[in-house]
């Protein structure tokens, strides 16, 4: 596994490298866990809502096109 450095600022914060928060979707505002190892703290991405965090993550991506739309059907 690759290791990643952050750095501590004089206010306590943590700065989470690019490349991490890209890989875990960490967003600005995203409220994360931290848990204390043996050894370290491990920290965790907090989704209050776990669909609703990955809800639209396939949009405009469209169908395959060797899928077939269905047509649609009358209500009876």
């Amino acid at each position: 596994m690759e290791q990643l450095e952050g750095i501590v600022t004089s206010k306590g914060q943590l700065v989470i490298p690019a490349k991490l928060r890209r890989a875990c979707r960490i967003e600005h505002g995203t409220r994360v866990r931290f848990q204390r190892i043996r050894g370290g703290i491990a920290i965790y991405p907090k989704y209050e809502d776990a669909i609703q965090h990955y809800c639209g993550i396939l949009a405009g991506l469209g169908l395959p096109p060797d899928i077939e739309h269905e047509p649609d059907r009358e209500l009876e």
